[in-house]
């Protein structure tokens, strides 16, 4: 089997055909490449992912610069097409598109929410994928979509306290009050460690 490092031009040249047709494949096999495999499978995470990591989310394309004279879009974009759902590289996606003012950053051969879609697809019941493409959206002005991925996410892990922190952002934002005090009491029960929710209810005079 070759490693990833060796099948990275003839995978990322691959991938720039399908995105310039403007799709958003699905992660499924495909000759010569290697995975899509499961962040969340102990078997995936222990044997295979440590040798995509190792050539693809180095400590150069995690800082957003050059690695071997690829930009990190291109790294990130290997690493999510053999790890489908890894929650850093979607999230290190999601910055570099903010740092580059951009949907779809320099080296990727997809938009963000394609990569996210792709993850959804591919994991449906991951509820970190949902946290992290509802946070995008949040991000980006999309509230309604933003919760409907917050509530799926929420079924799955319903004591999240991250998931119901997040949640009570958006409905902050929304000026639902009454929602944004549920989940952020539900999140600081469960130990949720930072204070910015709990702050901005209690300067709108919501905290009780």
């Amino acid at each position: 089997m070759l490693k990833p490092a060796l099948l990275f031009l003839l995978i990322t040249g691959a991938g720039s055909a399908l995105a310039a047709e403007g799709g958003c494949p699905p992660a499924v096999p495909a000759p010569g490449q290697y995975g899509p495999y499961d962040y969340g499978d102990p078997a995936d995470y222990t044997e295979r992912l440590p040798i995509v990591e190792q050539y693809h989310l180095t400590a150069n394309v995690q800082n957003f610069k050059l690695e071997n004279e690829n930009p990190p879009g291109a790294h990130l974009d290997y690493t999510l097409r053999a790890f489908p759902n890894h929650y850093r590289a979607l999230e290190l996606m999601m910055r570099l598109a903010e740092k580059e003012h951009t949907t779809r950053p320099s080296g990727a051969n997809f938009s963000v929410e394609c990569y996210f879609e792709r993850a959804l697809n591919f994991r449906p019941k991951d509820a970190m994928v949902k946290m992290l493409y509802a946070n995008y959206l949040h991000k980006k002005g999309h509230e309604k979509e933003a919760l409907l991925q917050y509530e799926q996410a929420l079924k799955l892990k319903p004591n999240d306290p991250s998931i119901n922190y997040n949640m009570g952002l958006v409905y902050f934002d929304t000026h639902d009050y009454d929602k944004s005090l549920e989940h952020a009491k539900a999140a600081y029960n469960a130990g949720f460690p930072l204070p910015g929710l709990r702050n901005k209810l209690q300067h709108a005079g919501k905290w009780h």
